[in-house]
């Protein structure tokens, strides 16, 4: 538990486990207004359900209003589309539909690994309007959660409760100042741990290879160019300001490392490759087992 003594809300949205803790229990009002804030974050950017606005994309082309938090999402995806040489990209849904990991979740490949189409080839994301010359299935999986927790935690702050933690199935958002012991998840095995790190104000949020695996060798995190998913990284973990920025990198350093990152984003970071070395920055402040 991040404080002794704290009390916790728990709830599943956009596909995982969510615990939001407070020093006191959050009213019913409050927490009704969190699950309005998910309900609507799902209704937008689910590839899961008919009715989201996403879905109109993946039917046919053209142009689609989205919510307001689509201009910071868009620009972060097109930086790190960039820096990924297109293996980490928006458009990357497709693919994991050919692969099974499909709205029906039939974990069943319907032929060999598909590349996502090039984002210069058949979108154009300004602001909060997407363009489309082509039906895509928009996945924004690498970062949603993450700004789907800095949305909740703004909406705490906003309401006068700015002492919260959240945890969103272990990525993890603290507005501070107090710090957070956390365990890092060894990425062959959930009951253990393979380090651990002092969350400080800020966000921790991990990416790994076994978090969504399925049949002969599949999981999740697919490079875009190919289709296919990583097989050099298996888990990966960023502390950021942001939990949408440390979520998006923690998925970037399955395509790049980390030093190349910090050439453009201020973040630390640990990356766990499946040769069993592991690299991370200076400032990562935490401790590795032997």
């Amino acid at each position: 538990m991040p404080h002794p003594g704290w009390t916790h809300f728990g709830f599943d949205g956009i596909g995982t486990r969510w615990e939001i803790s407070t020093p006191s229990r959050l009213s019913g009002d409050r927490r009704r207004a969190l699950l309005a804030t998910v309900e609507r974050y799902d209704a937008a950017w689910s590839r899961f359900r008919p009715d989201s606005l996403v879905a109109g994309a993946a039917r046919s082309p053209g142009r689609f209003g989205l919510p307001a938090e689509a201009a910071a999402l868009g620009e972060l995806y097109r930086t790190l589309y960039r820096l990924t040489g297109g293996a980490m990209t928006p458009l990357i849904g497709g693919s994991l539909e050919r692969l099974g990991y499909d709205a029906a979740y039939s974990l069943r490949p319907g032929g060999p690994p598909l590349p996502a189409p090039r984002w210069e080839d058949v979108l154009d994301w300004q602001g909060t309007v997407l363009t489309t010359t082509a039906p895509v299935v928009i996945d924004v999986g690498a970062a949603g959660k993450g700004q789907l927790a800095d949305l909740l935690s703004a909406q705490l702050r906003d309401s006068g409760c700015a002492e919260h933690f959240i945890d969103a199935s272990g990525d993890l958002l603290n507005p501070g100042p107090e710090p957070v012991a956390v365990a890092l998840e060894h990425p062959y095995d959930p009951t253990r741990a393979i380090g651990t790190v002092e969350l400080g104000a800020g966000a921790l949020c991990a990416s790994a290879a076994n978090r969504r695996a399925w049949g002969d060798g599949f999981h999740h995190v697919l490079d875009g160019t190919t289709g296919a998913p990583v097989r050099t990284v298996v888990a990966s973990w960023a502390l950021a300001g942001t939990a949408m920025v440390a979520d998006a990198l923690a998925t970037a350093l399955f395509f790049v490392d980390g030093p190349r990152l910090e050439q453009e984003f201020e973040f630390a970071w640990l990356t766990a490759y499946s040769d069993g070395h592991a690299e991370y920055s200076a400032d990562f402040e935490g401790a590795l087992f032997t």
